[in-house]
């Protein structure tokens, strides 16, 4: 019997067993053997999961843009593949939508280059983060349960 197991919003979910483990449990280790061979994930595969992404990202703390893409392309061991041009509108649509907060770094940070805009999450975008995993939790039970990956 084969294990799917896959790794979004912070928690790592096992398409067997349906456990849910929350990835700050889990120790980081490089790109999994489980990842090998697979192609990257990117473009139409992750439209309408990328603001959630990108909450998961700032539940760790606040981030620009640029250590958001780090962060997420850690936690994917490298499979999902962002580009600045499709995360920028993003961040500026979450933030119209008051899910995240926007404040531009302060010049006097000692750091050379240009300004960076600093993003936290909201209240707002908390509770969409949760709810967002709620209902990727029934995606995944219900597809999975349609592709036999669920028992």
């Amino acid at each position: 019997m084969q294990t799917f197991v896959a790794e979004i919003s912070n928690v790592l979910v096992c398409f067997i067993s349906r456990e849910i483990l929350p990835l700050s449990r889990l120790t980081p280790v490089p790109r999994q053997t489980i990842y090998k061979g697979m192609p990257n994930i990117n473009g139409d595969v992750l439209r309408g999961h990328l603001e959630t992404l990108v909450l998961s990202s700032l539940r760790q703390g606040e981030a620009h843009g640029f250590e958001i893409l780090k962060r997420l392309e850690r936690a994917s061991a490298g499979a999902l593949e962002l580009k600045e041009g499709s995360l920028y509108p993003a961040l500026y649509r979450m933030e119209a939508a008051k899910l995240i907060e926007g404040e531009w770094e302060d010049s006097g940070s000692g750091r050379r280059g240009p300004r960076r805009r600093i993003y936290r999450l909201t209240i707002k975008g908390r509770r969409r983060l949760d709810e967002a995993r709620g209902e990727f939790q029934n995606f995944v039970t219900v597809i999975g349960g349609i592709l036999g990956a669920a028992t």
